[in-house]
């Protein structure tokens, strides 16, 4: 009983990973394994996102964006700016540290912000602020390469640019920003709340946290790590090289970071990787999905997302159709909807249901009437584009 109680555990938490093993597992029993199958892994791809994942546990630990959140937080005097800069931050750090680190990271802040505020913010701007951070670590994470797995993934199938990639992302982006703005300024006057100094107690809560000896320069040894990711990113230096060097300097200076990393995210590409691999040598099943896709890569690709999410949509689709400028933006809009078109989504609702259980239902429909909100307006923009 013990041990089907832990099955059915894991496979709540980990849902993705274990759909990606059987789809893998049933599809190899199809195809069965030979020496093609190494053939089906992009490691360049799974090489670059450990290090990326390594760089940010890292930093995150070190409470490197906790505090430039703290600095920002010093300049707020109403319930506006509040909200913003909490909304913003997600925004604008998802686009270099992914959407799951940036809610990780600032939707808890968020929860310390408004109790520092008073038992009326949290009531009133709690629900409505992390929807508004999801939606915006979902759509800033959109802009870059690096911001979250799939476009990290897509833009490693595709001779592109990261320049090219920003601009193909941009006016979504841009449109993004500005409805997220009116969004969190009308939520946030319609609360009526008063501010209070947060920056100051949450300086007064960090006191004392600061690193010292040589570990106060791990900042600058992350930083320094990241910006190899960046050049690898943009295929200046091999991947090989930067994953060495990640894995022994962290080894080295900061070994229980490495246990840090998601594991079950690099598991569930290799399951996909597999299940792709395998399909693609079923001439009819291929046959069948090309037609399906062909001329209409963005809306089944906000389709898909909506029930399998956005990742392994990515990763499904990817070997059906060419036109792989039209999945990063399906896909990138397809982390609007449902609550699992985008797992990090998922970071947010369990954060709420841990920290006001009581709100659940509300925070769902806040969450369901915002991201189609979004979403609609972002696909006619597509169809003008």
């Amino acid at each position: 009983m013990k041990i089907k109680n832990k099955i059915i555990e894991f496979v709540k938490k980990e849902t993705v990973l274990t759909a990606a093993m059987v789809l893998a597992v049933l599809s190899a029993v199809m195809i069965p394994p030979d020496t093609e199958y190494i053939g089906y892994i992009d490691f360049r791809t799974l090489a670059i996102l450990f290090c990326l994942m390594t760089v940010m546990a890292g930093l995150q630990k070190l409470g490197i964006f906790r505090r430039v959140a703290r600095i920002l937080l010093q300049h707020t005097h109403n319930v506006i700016a509040l909200a913003e800069i909490l909304v913003l931050l997600c925004f604008f750090f998802s686009m270099l540290i992914t959407n799951d680190v940036a809610l990780i990271t600032f939707v808890p802040f968020t929860f310390t912000v408004l109790c520092l505020s008073g038992e009326e913010a949290v009531r009133k701007l709690a629900v409505p602020v992390v929807v508004l951070q999801t939606i915006a670590a979902n759509l800033g994470s959109m802009l870059t390469p690096i911001g979250n797995p799939q476009n990290l993934y897509l833009y490693g199938k595709i001779q592109m640019s990261p320049i090219a990639f920003i601009k193909l992302m941009l006016p979504y982006s841009a449109v993004s920003l500005l409805f997220l703005l009116i969004c969190t300024a009308v939520a946030a006057k319609h609360s009526g709340i008063a501010v209070r100094d947060v920056a100051g107690a949450l300086q007064a809560e960090d006191a004392g946290q600061e690193t010292a000896g040589w570990r106060r320069y791990l900042p600058v040894f992350y930083l320094i790590l990241f910006l190899l990711c960046l050049l690898t990113v943009a295929h200046m230096i091999p991947y090989p090289v930067t994953l060495g060097i990640v894995v022994l300097g962290v080894g080295i200076l900061d070994r229980a970071t490495i246990g840090k990393v998601d594991y079950s995210l690099l598991l569930t590409f290799v399951g996909f990787f597999i299940f792709i691999g395998n399909i693609g040598r079923m001439p009819a099943f291929c046959s069948f999905l090309q037609k399906i896709i062909k001329g209409r890569e963005v809306m089944t690709a906000v389709a898909a997302s909506q029930v399998i999410s956005n990742v392994p949509a990515a990763l499904l689709l990817s070997g059906f159709t060419e036109n792989v400028k039209a999945l990063i933006v399906g896909t990138n809009l397809g982390g609007l909807g449902t609550l699992i078109a985008s797992m990090a989504s998922l970071i947010s609702y369990k954060q709420v249901a841990s920290q006001i259980p009581g709100e659940k239902k509300r925070y769902f429909g806040w969450f369901t009437v915002a991201n189609v909100g979004f979403l609609l307006p972002l696909l006619f923009i597509n169809g003008l584009l």
